[in-house]
């Protein structure tokens, strides 16, 4: 057992704490949505959660929720007065230190570490709610999708990983740099000529290249989370078989994906 297996198993008997305050953070960005108009849906693991075990999957450690990037925008400004003491809206320019283009909100009175977290740069590290920006899709085959997702994605992930000054940081700069470019380059050029029919989460800002056609995601419907009712696509179970195939089977424990090494809850009372 690795030492992040270790922190991971001393964490466990926090997890449904957190899952319980990552559910009190939902419900406040439920309520600014719903009092201004934005819409928002249930997304990834937490979907699945939703509709196969009526709340979190329970070895999961976080919320996933989606929202159109126009609507995350506004969002982003509205929540920032609106937000309770104690929460945090973390994105590169309230946190310069965090380089992914989504938003999370963040518990300041918890610790949350991620797997892969080498501690070197300083950033806010409490327990959190995702939301995925969206976007209409252009008309392109998905294999063209996940191939510049996968593209900007390991191009981002290289060039804000932590490097020492060296021959090779700087060539892994200027190459890497030079390909994240040409891959944003190309999403612009394929989103301005092609029709849109679809959405996606977006690939320039670090998406997984999962396409859903509209008629999917809209008109929104609502699935019953732990003990609430939450905003979700207009058709769940297209939805979840576009990101998991046969989302009803239970996996194995070894590949029951988690992102945590150490939870927190509460770090003054």
């Amino acid at each position: 057992m690795d030492y992040q297996e270790q922190l991971r198993a001393f964490s466990q008997p926090n997890l449904r704490v957190c899952q319980l305050r990552q559910l009190e953070i939902l419900k406040v960005i439920d309520g600014i949505c719903r009092k201004h108009g934005i819409s928002y849906w249930l997304d990834g693991g937490t979907l699945l959660g939703a509709v196969r075990h009526g709340g979190f999957i329970p070895w999961d450690d976080d919320i996933d929720i989606a929202m159109d990037y126009q609507d995350m925008k506004r969002f982003a400004r509205i929540a920032q007065g609106e937000l309770p003491d104690g929460l945090f809206l973390q994105t590169p320019t309230t946190d310069p230190n965090v380089k992914e283009q989504m938003v999370k909100i963040r518990d300041l009175n918890s610790l949350y570490i991620e797997k892969g977290d080498s501690f070197v740069n300083e950033y806010v590290k409490g327990i959190y709610v995702d939301i995925f920006p969206f976007e209409r899709h252009p008309d392109i085959p998905k294999s063209w999708t996940k191939r510049l997702a996968k593209g900007i994605t390991k191009s981002n992930s290289i060039l804000h990983h932590p490097h020492t000054y060296s021959l090779r940081a700087v060539a892994e700069f200027f190459w890497f740099g030079g390909q994240l470019l040409v891959y944003q380059s190309i999403w612009k050029m394929l989103s301005l000529c092609c029709r849109s029919t679809r959405y996606a989460n977006i690939p320039t800002m670090n998406g997984y290249g999962i396409t859903h056609d509209k008629a999917t995601v809209l008109p929104l419907s609502t699935v019953r989370f732990e003990d609430a009712e939450f905003p979700a696509p207009h058709d769940p179970d297209q939805y979840l078989r576009n990101i998991y195939g046969n989302y009803m089977e239970i996996p194995p424990v070894e590949k029951r994906h988690f992102h945590s090494v150490v939870i927190i809850p509460e770090l003054t009372k």
